[in-house]
């Protein structure tokens, strides 16, 4: 046993000596390449000389970014985290400063802006230098991705050895864009998981599947919110929308909202009575909702509330940036994709592509967040997590919802952000060889997205606008276009520390005027003014053109109110008005959406805060296109196409989500199927010896 650990001090002694010696090396080089860095005295030194002082600054560098880095980060985590991550290099750089001024041999010196430089090319370097050497170490290389483990679990109970499962949703990635992007090898690890693209032949290698795939289907509300809410804490009840009025409080309801997202979680927790699928021993990351997890980091329903030590948004951060070869890696990459964006944006309006949305502003911000800075801290948070033992992690990506709301879902774009998640994902399978207890892991998503132009773009006004028309109120000559509400913005608010509360601007300017809001392809009309929710009857005795002009509307589907006659009406074009309980029958303007259309109209017809006219965008069946009523050209949010279609991928040991005749449909029902899988790796635990020997032989 004492040799062992000789051989082990040995051995990181060893590797702590390269990565120094290339550390000095990439040192002398940089200092021949840039002329504001010199290792030198004016008046010339020996070689031998010159090779001391950059290793002794290498040295001292490297003990600065091990040592007082992390302090650095731990007392900027008051600062708003993607500022932090701006500082990255100047800290970085600054550190170079101390440690060329540390320097016993006084000639090293270096300009500001050069040093900045330097840093980063000598972390990048001692970064990936350490990694490969760990890599050809399986005990180091467990032990250089343990310290992204909490440092807290150290002094909890033995880790299980039950099975643990990994829960990683693909924020927006429909079934379709899977299959196809595993088709068109845009994503190995997905296709080696299922040992062919869905419906090909198996593997000529002999490669067998270890992943199932199947496709479910979302309610009316396709989007985060409800999906994730359902998943989580097994309920749906009362999401009419991604944004809402209520008017027995007044307030518009908006799912990416911390207040909003605090809300709808305390409620589902006092619908079910349960806390969520995460309350044994969970971590959620990157999500809209706790889940009931213990360990929490950038969730935004608990950014509403007062942070504590363990539920700190920030802490997430801290954890990734208190490596600063993270950081830099990381700031690269962002101001890459931030270049990639404006420059794909330019070379969309250059060659005139449609559709087309305004892709300026901050927009190139907000992407590179969602594509970077957000994947790398929820891919380490769930990386430590695993190491850490944890029983069940839920996490959320967002990159690929993101940038398919504005590129497409079928974009070139699009389909590079669907080859780093799939690298995500090799990763993950990777750093689960080497947590103390296996892991299953689940990858989902949450809803898919539906290509097509903007209602706007398509007929010149919005549907505020077309709404307008039909009360007779007046109409801007310029109709204002209405914003996209992408869930990133809202992690991108809670990383500046500046919730803001989206959704304040629809509050109406006079009591009569209804508030329209939109949700991707489906829009909400709202009359404040009366406190329930209207009938057909009352809107034509108020507004005798309105239900006419909307269901009329070539960019409208459907529009679902409620009748004093009828319960609930479905309208359509024509003067089309058929009553809930005989849509089963004749399902009239809801035909071309497919089997479990009238079931989830019914069933958003029965929540107490549904709007008073539920809006549908029209939908082509032949090219699977709808009509955004934001400024979306891959949108979700209602009926129509594939962000109707979501995927759950599984590995086989787990049990059939459902029969091969059933259908899976809604999130509360995927909810149960998720308990279920916890509940069979959660059974008699097996000996450790016995693991072991089982793992063993498994090796052999």
């Amino acid at each position: 046993m004492r040799g062992v650990r000789w051989r082990r001090i040995a051995s990181q002694i060893g590797r702590s000596v390269v990565v120094w010696a290339v550390s000095t090396l990439t040192m002398l080089v940089l200092a021949l390449l840039l002329p504001d860095f010199r290792l030198q005295s004016a008046d010339g030194d020996s070689a031998t000389r010159i090779a001391l002082t950059a290793a002794l600054g290498a040295g001292a560098f490297g003990i600065l970014s091990a040592v007082v880095w992390p302090l650095l980060v731990r007392l900027l985590l008051l600062v708003p985290a993607l500022i932090l991550g701006l500082l990255v290099f100047f800290l970085n750089g600054s550190l170079l400063l101390v440690a060329l001024d540390l320097n016993p041999s006084g000639r090293g010196a270096v300009a500001p802006e050069t040093a900045v430089i330097v840093a980063a090319v000598m972390s990048a370097v001692a970064s990936a230098t350490g990694g490969a050497l760990a890599v050809r170490d399986d005990e180091a290389y467990r032990r250089r991705l343990h310290r992204l483990a909490t440092r807290r679990r150290g002094t909890d109970p033995p880790c299980p050895v039950t099975p643990g499962v990994l829960f990683l949703q693909l924020d927006g990635v429909g079934h379709d864009v899977l299959t196809g992007a595993v088709a068109e090898g845009l994503m190995p690890t997905v296709a080696r998981w299922l040992a062919a693209g869905e419906g090909a032949r198996p593997r000529a290698d002999g490669t067998r599947p270890t992943h199932r795939l199947t496709p479910w289907h979302t309610d009316w509300s396709s989007q985060t919110g409800a999906s994730q809410l359902g998943i989580l804490h097994g309920s749906t009840y009362d999401v009419p929308a991604f944004r809402w009025y209520e008017k027995d409080r007044g307030e518009v309801m908006v799912c990416n909202r911390p207040t909003s997202a605090a809300e709808l979680q305390r409620r589902a927790v006092a619908h079910t009575g349960d806390g969520g699928l995460l309350t044994e021993d969970g971590a959620s990351r990157g999500n809209l909702f706790s889940g009931g997890a213990g360990e929490q980091a950038l969730v935004l329903s608990i950014t509403a509330r007062r942070r504590g030590r363990e539920n700190r948004s920030r802490a997430g951060y801290f954890a990734y940036f208190s490596d600063p070869a993270n950081a830099v890696r990381t700031a690269l990459s962002f101001t890459a994709e931030v270049a990639r964006e404006i420059g794909e944006s330019v070379r969309a309006r250059i060659r005139g592509q449609r559709p087309r949305v305004s892709r300026g502003g901050l927009y190139p911000l907000v992407r590179a967040f969602a594509t970077v800075v957000e994947r790398d801290v929820v891919v380490a948070a769930v990386m430590g997590d695993m190491l850490a033992g944890r029983t069940a992690v839920y996490a959320d990506l967002v990159a690929y919802d993101e940038v398919a709301h504005h590129s497409g879902p079928h974009s070139r774009d699009a389909a590079k952000v669907l080859q780093r998640l799939d690298r995500c994902l090799a990763l993950l399978a990777r750093v689960a060889d080497h947590a103390p207890r296996p892991y299953r892991i689940v990858v989902l998503s949450d809803h898919g997205q539906s290509p097509g132009e903007t209602f706007h773009a398509r007929y010149g006004l919005t549907l505020t606008d077309l709404v307008r028309a039909g009360c007779g109120l007046p109409v801007p000559r310029r109709a204002e276009r209405t914003h996209s509400g992408a869930e990133a913005r809202a992690a991108v608010r809670a990383a500046l520390r500046r919730p803001v509360e989206e959704g304040e601007r629809h509050r109406p300017a006079r009591r009569r005027e209804p508030v329209v809001l939109a949700s991707g392809n489906l829009g909400l009309v709202s009359f404040p003014d009366v406190h329930h929710r209207m009938t057909r009857e009352e809107i034509d005795a108020r507004h005798p053109a309105l239900l006419t002009t909307l269901a009329n509307h070539p960019g409208v589907a459907f529009l679902l109110v409620a009748s004093e006659e009828h319960d609930g009406l479905v309208l359509g074009p024509g003067g089309t008005g058929i009553p809930l309980a005989d849509l089963d029958r004749d399902p009239g303007p809801l035909a071309r959406f497919g089997p479990g259309a009238a079931d989830a109209v019914r069933r958003t017809h029965s929540f107490p805060h549904t709007a008073d006219i539920m809006v549908n965008s029209a939908y082509d069946p032949a090219d699977g296109e709808v009509l955004a009523f934001e400024e979306q050209i891959g949108s979700h949010g209602g009926l129509g196409g594939a962000q109707s279609r979501p995927f759950l991928l599984s590995p086989l040991e787990l049990s059939a989500p459902i029969g091969e005749s059933e259908r899976l449909t809604g999130a509360e029902q995927v909810h149960r199927v998720l308990r279920r899988w916890l509940g069979e790796l959660s059974g008699p635990e097996v000996p450790l010896g016995a693991a072991t020997a089982e793992e063993d032989e498994r090796a052999a």
